[in-house]
C-alpha cells in the first residue's frame, strides 16, 4: 500500500524539479508523486512534494505566498534573465535607450567602474542601497509582471522556452501578481561565472505570490534604475509557515522523511469515530452541531481517526461536513 503524506526537499541548483521527485519513486516505490511551485533550474530550495493521495492537496500548497532570496547584477542583460546567460545588452548606470525613456550615451551619474564610499553610504558605479531603495515601492502590491521568453509559461500548447530556443518570434503577455514584501538584506557580493559586467550588485529578499518571476523581477527593478539587470542565486526558503529549515536533500532522502499532511495545511483536524468515518468514506456529508474554530474562508478540515491518522479533507458547512478529498492509503 502506498503511504500519503508530504515531502519538503531542499532542491540543488543545477536539477530540474521534476528530477528533483526521483529520490521519492525510490524510496516510497509510487510513481504517484508531483509538487507545488516549479523552481526554475538554476534555483534552488524548498519544494513540497507529495506522494499517494496528498497529491491532491498539492494546489492548496501551491496557491500560499513565498519567500525567495537572489542577487541583483546591474549593468547587463542576459537573454534567460540570469548571470550567466548570453548577453544581449550591456550598459552603464543611466545609459539605457530610448525604448525605456532614457536616451542612449546619456550618463546619469559615475561610470560602472567607480566604487566609493561616502560617509557611510556604499557607492557601487555612483549607485547607493538608498537608490535602489528608492524604487522598490513600485513593486510592492498589486502588479503587472511580463515573464522570461524562457519559462514554462505555454505559448500556442508549447512552452515559451521551447520557442525561445528555437528562435521563434513571440509576445509575453503581462501578468497581475502581488509582492508582499521586497528588502535589500546585502550588496556587493559576487557570483562566478558572469558573462556580462555588472557594476553593482545587491542581495534581496521578497515575499510574492504564486506566479512571480523572480527573474522579471530583477529586470524590471533595473529598468526602474535606468539600466539592465539580472539575477543569480535565487534561493526559496518559505512556502506559507512550511520553511527550508524542516527540508531534505534528496541524496538524503528516507522513508521518515514522510510529513502528515496536517503538518503541512493548517487546517483544524476533526476526530471521527469509525461510524462517522464510514459516512465520509462513502462519500456522503456527516452532521456537525459543534462549532468549529479556526475554519478558513474555504471551510478545509481534515477529518482523523481515533488514532489521529487524518484520511480525508472536508468542507465544513454549518450543521454538517462534507467530503472532498479521500486521502486514506493506495490500495
Amino acid at each position: 500500500m502506498t503511504p500519503s503524506g508530504f515531502v519538503l526537499l531542499d532542491k540543488n541548483p543545477g536539477e530540474t524539479s521534476f528530477k528533483a521527485l526521483f529520490p521519492l519513486k525510490r524510496v516510497f516505490s509510487t510513481k504517484r508523486v508531483g509538487h507545488a511551485g516549479t523552481l526554475d533550474l538554476r534555483a534552488s530550495g524548498l519544494i513540497v512534494a507529495a506522494i499517494g493521495r496528498a497529491t491532491r492537496l498539492l494546489p492548496f500548497v501551491e496557491a500560499k505566498d513565498k519567500c525567495y532570496t537572489f542577487r541583483l547584477h546591474l549593468g547587463y542583460e542576459t537573454d534567460t534573465l540570469e548571470w550567466d546567460g548570453d548577453v544581449v545588452v550591456q550598459g552603464e548606470f543611466g545609459i539605457r535607450n530610448s525604448e525605456f525613456g532614457i536616451d542612449e550615451g546619456v550618463i546619469l551619474r559615475e561610470p560602472w567602474s567607480t566604487k566609493c564610499d561616502r560617509g557611510n553610504r556604499r557607492i557601487q558605479g555612483g549607485l547607493t542601497r538608498e537608490d535602489l531603495e528608492a524604487v522598490l515601492p513600485q513593486f510592492t502590491g498589486d502588479i503587472d509582471q511580463i515573464p522570461p521568453r524562457y519559462c514554462a509559461v505555454k505559448i500556442d500548447g508549447r512552452r515559451a522556452s521551447d520557442w525561445a530556443e528555437r528562435g521563434k518570434d513571440f509576445e509575453m503577455k503581462p501578468r497581475r501578481i502581488h509582492i508582499e514584501s521586497l528588502k535589500i538584506v546585502g550588496e556587493g557580493g559576487v557570483t562566478e561565472g558572469c558573462s556580462g559586467k555588472s557594476f553593482a550588485t545587491f542581495d534581496l529578499e521578497c515575499v510574492c505570490s504564486k506566479g512571480t518571476y523572480i527573474r522579471s523581477l530583477g529586470r524590471d527593478l533595473a529598468h526602474a534604475l535606468g539600466t539592465y539587470g539580472c539575477v543569480s542565486q535565487i534561493r526559496r526558503h518559505h512556502i506559507g509557515n512550511i520553511t527550508l529549515d524542516n527540508a531534505v536533500k534528496g541524496e538524503n532522502l528516507t522513508a521518515e522523511n514522510l510529513v502528515p499532511v496536517d503538518k503541512v495545511l493548517d487546517y483544524p483536524v476533526l476526530r471521527l469515530d469509525d461510524t462517522q468515518m464510514a459516512i465520509i468514506r462513502k462519500g456522503n456529508w456527516l452532521p456537525w452541531k459543534t462549532p468549529v474554530e479556526g475554519v478558513g474562508p474555504e471551510g478545509h478540515v481534515f477529518v482523523a481517526n481515533g488514532v489521529g491518522e487524518v484520511l480525508s479533507l472536508c468542507r465544513f458547512e454549518p450543521g454538517r461536513i462534507c467530503p472532498k478529498y479521500f486521502l486514506g492509503g493506495d490500495d
